[in-house]
């Protein structure tokens, strides 16, 4: 099969197009023949060096959306359409980055669909981070307001799309103008352009501040997050867009204002009812809620999707399609 291999941290032409012997199955796990699958910032992370529980070489890749080509427990047809998310792919075990993958059966999701795979390959752990991120991390409720840090990216152009289906008022940020109207044709009330601190103007709006807050820029942003919410507001870390793992001089009692909350959101597969991903894809299918897909690359061109992904041009959810 052909795989693509980092074989060592460094840029994104370190990792290497190689042929490689089909994965062999073990028990309790299965065999995908991958169709697509959606590239994520934490793969960059991983391929610079920053994933330092993770050994090199190794086959990237945390998602993927295929068939099954073999399942010796029964549970799953071959030719059955199936998503795989997370729970150590890419990282601990060989990832996604080829033509087939062993995972355990516990990160496997069935699934129906017509749409094209390319479709399919951007929505698994997308649609995983934001619905956790929403649902149980803020457990947002219809007539809160919402604020997204980082409203451009795949994550924050879905966490939008979800928030006004749940019913919310949504504040997208963004560091460039020009990327206003993209944002308010995904659904934004209001946009901000985010300079490290929009607290100030987000209180000309709201005075007393919004009720959450999505944080998928990071620590870069995070103080400044923390001043935007209201009593018994909650913001949720969930993305580190802008590579910063930590943060100078935070001091608990200071930076998190009282009776507010801060957490985290790392989900894993075991976070996301297997029903809700098909309820998504359905609502994918009906047009209810609109995939941001930026572009679709092949297998051969991984160096151009990561090159790409790093330079922070794409517009939505960057996709590999075999």
């Amino acid at each position: 099969m052909k795989a693509a291999i980092t074989p060592k941290a460094g840029g994104p032409d370190v990792i290497q197009l190689e042929e490689k012997l089909k994965p062999r199955l073990q028990q309790g796990w299965i065999l995908i023949k991958i169709k697509a699958f959606g590239i994520n910032r934490s793969e960059i992370f991983t391929r610079q060096g920053d994933s330092p529980n993770v050994k090199f070489p190794r086959i990237q890749g945390i998602e993927c959306v295929g068939e099954v080509e073999e399942d010796a427990s029964g549970t799953y047809k071959v030719g059955q359409k199936v998503a795989a998310i997370m729970g150590g792919m890419g990282r601990d075990f060989d990832g996604s980055y080829a033509e087939f993958v062993t995972v355990p059966l516990e990160i496997v999701f069935p699934f129906e669909s017509d749409l094209s795979w390319d479709v399919l390959g951007a929505i698994p752990e997308m649609f995983q981070t934001v619905s956790g991120s929403l649902t149980q991390a803020l457990e947002v409720k219809k007539g809160e307001v919402l604020l997204i840090r980082g409203g451009t990216s795949s994550i924050g152009m879905l966490a939008c799309q979800l928030a006004k289906h749940y019913g919310l008022t949504v504040i997208s940020t963004t560091r460039n103008w020009d990327k206003e109207q993209d944002l308010k044709a995904n659904g934004a009330d209001h946009v901000l352009i985010d300079d490290g601190e929009v607290n100030m103007r987000l209180k000309n709006l709201f005075p007393e501040g919004v009720d959450k807050v999505l944080e998928l820029i990071g620590t870069a942003t995070l103080k400044d997050s923390l001043k935007c919410i209201r009593s018994k507001g909650v913001v949720c870390m969930t993305g580190i867009l802008s590579g910063e793992w930590t943060m100078n001089e935070f001091t608990p009692m200071g930076d998190i204002p009282s009776l507010g909350r801060l957490t985290v959101y790392m989900g894993e597969a075991g976070n996301l009812d297997k029903n809700l991903l098909q309820d998504f894809i359905d609502e994918v299918a009906k047009g209810n809620i609109a995939l941001n897909i930026d572009k679709v690359f092949k297998l051969d061109q991984i160096v151009s999707a990561h090159t790409y992904m790093e330079s922070n041009q794409a517009k939505g959810k960057i996709v590999v399609e075999i």
